[in-house]
């Protein structure tokens, strides 16, 4: 860290107002999207959104797997997530290693993210160990706090490679008797049995932490933990082999998105000839089409590869935390959720 002292006084005023996160039992979203759904453009895009969103929970035979790539997280819409999973709305969750580690884990610690009501340039931030997501500050020393509790957990667990998935489930399993926050996505998936994959799982504090882990293990000449990305591949493969008909919700684009769709391709691989493509599918994005890139891929676009089919599918081409509480509630409140089976896909790695 910086030798230079930081200014208390103005850290505090810079971290005077905690993000609230938006919780989409305290109102009802339906009338208001079904009101969209009768207008155009975005209004209308998320209207059909909701309506497959719902098509997923009814169908008895669809897992449904959130995928979440961004910053909503940390922007408002945690506890989103985490109502998703303790109402049996989602069945598996690919996300990045900051939604799961700088964002859910890290408030799970008791820590927060805060809203910022000015922004001085950032080089001041930077002196005073803030850290900033667009209008958002979360606080650089808590944020080291929380790799070392990364580490602290490796140094815990039998040197051997882990999937994310494996790893995360022990990090949920800490949070049992450690946590300071019953809504966390990581803790209330453990007690779900819900898995979660970050595909680039040391693409967050998550590796700063196994970085300090390994450094210092190699330096007393002990075994080390290792993460496995093959792993990871595998076993959500695994779980579409054996989900059948699936349903993507997606936030965002990226690595999450892809690595979800390509388990199709994987299972094909693997000489499962007759996998399903993923029936659902709807992405919330703000991305561009037009420079290529597989985080602005049309969902249509997918089905070129195999990976989506095109009768249930829906781009919704707007900021995620402005349209996704609406989705959600609607959803919540439809109620579909209450006669879902439960998967527990996290039993097929036990």
């Amino acid at each position: 860290m910086n030798d230079l002292p930081v200014n208390d006084t103005r850290k505090a005023e810079l971290l005077a107002k905690p993000v609230e996160h938006i919780d989409i039992k305290s109102f009802d979203a339906r009338p208001i999207v079904e009101a969209m759904r009768k207008m155009s453009f975005t209004s209308r895009d998320l209207g059909r959104a909701t309506e497959i969103y719902n098509q997923m929970l009814a169908d008895p035979d669809c897992s449904i797997i959130l995928v979440i790539a961004g910053s909503t997280s940390a922007g408002g819409c945690m506890d989103v997530y985490a109502d998703l999973l303790k109402h049996n709305m989602v069945d598996a969750v690919v996300a990045t290693g900051a939604t799961i580690v700088d964002m859910d884990f890290f408030e799970a610690l008791g820590h927060k993210h805060y809203q910022a009501l000015e922004i001085p340039d950032d080089d001041t931030l930077r002196s005073l160990y803030i850290d900033r997501i667009y209008d958002t500050y979360i606080d650089e020393e808590k944020l080291q706090e929380t790799d070392h509790t990364i580490a602290a957990i490796a140094d815990s667990l039998e040197a051997r490679p882990y999937s994310s998935r494996a790893f995360i489930r022990e990090m949920g399993r800490w949070l049992m008797t450690n946590g300071k926050k019953e809504n966390s996505l990581v803790k209330l998936a453990f007690e779900h049995d819900v898995p979660i994959f970050c595909p680039a799982f040391t693409d967050s504090s998550a590796g700063f932490g196994l970085v300090k882990h390994q450094v210092e293990r190699m330096k007393e000449g002990k075994p080390y933990l290792t993460m496995d990305s093959i792993a990871d591949f595998r076993e959500l493969t695994d779980i579409k082999i054996k989900a059948g008909t699936t349903g993507l919700l997606m936030i965002g684009g990226g690595v999450p998105k892809n690595f979800t769709q390509d388990t199709v391709v994987c299972a094909e691989i693997l000489g499962h000839e007759d996998v399903e493509v993923h029936k659902y599918a709807v992405q919330i994005t703000v991305a561009d089409v037009r420079d290529g890139a597989c985080s602005s891929s049309t969902l249509q676009e997918a089905a070129s590869w195999g990976k989506v089919s095109t009768a249930l599918e829906q781009m919704v081409f707007a900021e995620a935390t402005s349209v996704l509480p609406l989705l959600t509630s609607d959803a919540y409140h439809r109620g579909h959720w209450k006669n879902r089976a439960k998967r527990a896909f996290g039993k097929l790695f036990d």
